[in-house]
């Protein structure tokens, strides 16, 4: 399981072990001997090791040369091959930038007002150290600012003012567990500092290609099937990939290949690569989801200035069909940047246009393998932490009604606490997480993924981004 701890505050969580649980195992089979290939599709886990015979003509390299009509045993083998993510993009031994010793975590939760903390800031500008030392060197090599602080930041300040203690105290009680339990290590000098190293080719231009999807022919939607399932072959046209859900409902994992390019695909997962303007195969699959996750990519000038990836606007997040593609009672969540214009319109307008109604606010924490956070908490230019809101679709009466008796309660505070992958906007799974909310064996969706997850439907113009093979390391090859 990918919760390693759960308590009051939270959960820890360990994000890696729950990709490498996902079961991505390939199995080819083989004749052993004589030479002849069997069969090199991917097979159920469960027959990984299954051996038969079968009637074949061969050479034998230890009896005589059969003649006509002979029949020849000859056992097939199988070659299990297990592909594990790369774990050194899980090791994270440093915060990015160190904290005071005073705002360690383990130092104690010093009470700090937001006075101290604009404070704070006017002094660190006036070239002092005193105060509480949010530890933003970086931000000196940056545009100099006036020291007026905007209404973005003092909403901001305002917020992290009231939820500052229910971060450091439920984080402390959850890395405490983990040090206690080994999964964390206070001792970081023992631990590597691998430099993660992507490969340059990894950038595969999915967004591109779901530009390129425009151009292809329209598909005659009463002729064309609403789901292609994932079989023995693995290399799909992309017409095919981009105009229909593909599945993959086998109980292993499969490789499929597009553009030439190798992605891996967990069992019994689903996904439609597409860009927003393309969502009809989605609706066209025909799913009531009972649980949808939602990662935006929000609208802000660092975005627009390193032109990394593309955002929408307010205006096309609230177009997205979530309510015909939402089951009565369906727990919607949202991940959303620290930014109080974002938080505010999924409360205020999201929300309430999708009949929404929000019930909490969650925070996912960030912290090294030693248990401190990845920034100093109290810093003014990035948080450790972000923030999830849920809520629950509020349609039909006599529906929801109906279905009342499957709701289980949210809580309105939770910590998400792990070690962040250091690849950009690979969040947390919340798989472990939500399963005490929820009924077993729901239908899930996250929509805006880059990566898969088994018992989920992903959707988004980047949807196999983390699944590229060279993302992971082949562990054995077994016969």
């Amino acid at each position: 399981m990918s919760v390693v701890h759960r308590l009051t505050a939270g959960w820890l969580v360990d994000h890696l072990s729950f990709i490498n649980q996902c079961g991505y195992e390939i199995c080819d089979s083989f004749a052993y001997p004589g030479g002849v290939t069997l069969d090199t599709s991917v097979t159920s886990a469960g027959d990984c090791h299954a051996t038969s015979t079968f009637a074949a003509t061969s050479s034998s390299r230890d009896g005589p040369i059969p003649g006509p009509g002979d029949v020849i045993e000859t056992e097939i083998r199988t070659a299990k091959m297990r592909y594990l993510f790369r774990e050194e993009f899980f090791d994270v031994s440093k915060p990015h930038i160190a904290a005071a010793p005073e705002e360690q975590l383990w130092q104690g939760c010093p009470e700090v007002s937001l006075t101290e903390i604009k404070a704070s800031r006017m002094e660190h500008r006036e070239g002092t150290k005193s105060g509480i030392r949010d530890s933003v060197a970086s931000a000196r090599k940056k545009r100099k600012r006036k020291c007026v602080f905007n209404q973005g930041e003092l909403d901001a300040l305002e917020y992290h003012s009231k939820v500052r203690n229910l971060i450091w105290e439920g984080t402390l009680h959850l890395v405490q567990e983990g040090l206690k339990s080994g999964f964390l290590h206070r001792n970081t000098a023992e631990l590597s500092c691998r430099k993660n190293v992507v490969p340059g080719h990894i950038g595969c231009g999915l967004a591109e290609l779901c530009e390129m999807a425009k151009q292809f022919p329209a598909v005659n939607e009463s002729d064309h099937q609403a789901v292609h399932v994932l079989d023995d072959e693995t290399s799909i046209p992309e017409q095919d990939l981009l105009s229909c859900v593909t599945e993959n409902s086998s109980n292993s994992a499969k490789i499929v290949v597009l553009m030439g390019q190798k992605y891996l695909v967990p069992p019994k997962s689903s996904f439609l690569l597409s860009d927003i303007s393309c969502l009809q195969p989605l609706l066209s699959y025909k799913k009531k989801y009972d649980v949808i996750v939602i990662d935006p990519p929000w609208e802000n000038k660092s975005v627009k200035r390193s032109n990394r990836y593309s955002h929408l606007s307010s205006w096309q997040i609230k177009q997205i069909p979530v309510p015909a593609l939402a089951a009565p009672n369906c727990l919607v969540v949202t991940w959303v940047t620290n930014r109080q214009k974002h938080l505010r319109f999924v409360k205020d307008e999201l929300y309430p246009y999708w009949s929404v109604k929000t019930l909490a606010e969650w925070h996912w924490v960030k912290i090294t393998r030693a248990g401190e956070f990845v920034l100093p908490l109290d810093s003014l230019h990035k948080k450790p932490y972000e923030v999830l809101v849920l809520g629950r679709v509020q349609g039909d009466v006599k529906e929801t009604l109906r279905k009342s008796e499957d709701v289980l309660p949210v809580p309105e505070h939770k910590l998400i606490v792990s070690i962040p992958c250091s690849l950009h906007s690979h969040k947390p799974p919340l798989t472990g997480v939500l399963a005490d909310f929820i009924k077993p064996d729901v239908e899930r969706l996250e929509l805006f993924a880059r990566n898969l997850q088994p018992g989920w439907t992903s959707w988004g113009n980047e949807v196999l981004k983390f699944q590229h093979i060279d993302y992971f390391t082949l562990l054995q090859n077994e016969t």
